[in-house]
């Protein structure tokens, strides 16, 4: 069986973290966003070191997200505006490893990597899911689910290289023939 590349997003392909950049261009549109900073950038960065739990981290972003987004269509086109000023981070030379039949997977929401996928070089993303009913996350593709995810859509498809920039990415790497860490546009086999 053929297997396929699979890229994580932020830091790897995006030069820092779109989720983050993403709430800071939320702050001159949504001022509401500022009560929940502290608070989710706490739980990220505890989460980045391993000292959180995704489950604590899925909790403060649900909060945050009933709190500061009114209706899908504010945040679609908060979206595409802040992906107008911000496609310049993606990353040329890992983009032109991606292929159309790779994959990326990322912890970030479906809405918010989706509106760049046309950049991409692929149609194939596997991302955080939003209920917009409940208007918060359903699905945190994060650690494990990332696998769990990648299980389901994929089955026993064999993963010839993952790119990451994080270890968090552990799951997917076991299961990777071959594994790299990007830090700063410069790629590192270790395994």
């Amino acid at each position: 069986m053929v297997g396929i590349k699979v890229f994580d997003f932020d830091n790897t392909i995006y030069r820092g973290e779109s989720s983050v950049d993403f709430a800071f261009y939320m702050l001159r549109h949504n001022k509401r966003i500022l009560l929940f900073l502290p608070s989710l950038f706490w739980n990220a960065a505890m989460y980045k070191l391993c000292l959180a739990s995704k489950e604590t981290l899925e909790k403060r972003v649900n909060d945050a997200i009933k709190f500061i987004v009114r209706d899908k269509a504010e945040l679609i086109s908060l979206t595409d505006s802040f992906w107008e000023r911000n496609h310049t981070k993606l990353d040329r030379r890992i983009l032109r490893r991606i292929d159309k039949d790779d994959l990326i997977i990322t912890a970030g929401p479906f809405f918010l990597i989706d509106a760049i996928k046309h950049r991409l070089n692929t149609q194939n993303l596997i991302c955080s899911e939003v209920d917009w009913d409940k208007m918060e996350i359903s699905f945190f593709n994060f650690g494990d689910n990332k696998v769990k995810r990648y299980r389901a859509l994929y089955g026993d498809k064999p993963i010839d290289s993952f790119y990451t920039d994080s270890y968090n990415d552990r799951s997917m790497m076991d299961i990777s023939d071959r594994v790299f860490i990007v830090k700063d546009g410069r790629i590192k086999s270790i395994k």
